[in-house]
């Protein structure tokens, strides 16, 4: 067990209120298409085009689930031309889908 000297205090309330905002985050990225759309913005941005030809998610879903990650301010739009651009915004969220991708993506599929 590690040494609980060295771990921050925080009172019950912080706590909890930390534990409400990863809840949160978590919970948004525990959909197959927020965390495909997600992985594709890693470090780069994308329009909706790009979107839907890199995953394979088509409308309306895309578009629905683009609604959700903006609401719940995971991305950040920015309009050229015709095309909107999606970038990520939350960098919590990057450091989880790096995490993620370390895990799960970075080595050899297991053999079936």
């Amino acid at each position: 067990m590690s040494d609980s000297s060295s771990a921050p205090s925080f009172d019950k309330q912080t706590l909890r209120a930390h534990a409400q905002q990863a809840c949160a985050l978590l919970k948004t990225l525990a959909n197959e298409d927020r965390l495909l759309l997600l992985c594709m913005l890693v470090d780069t941005q994308k329009n909706v085009s790009e979107l839907e030809s890199l995953t394979g998610i088509t409308q309306p879903t895309l578009s629905q689930q683009l609604g959700v990650l903006r609401r719940e301010k995971m991305v950040e739009t920015q309009k050229v031309g015709k095309h909107v651009f999606y970038q990520i915004q939350d960098e919590h969220a990057t450091d989880i889908l790096r995490t993620l991708y370390g895990i799960f993506c970075a080595q050899e599929p297991p053999a079936q």
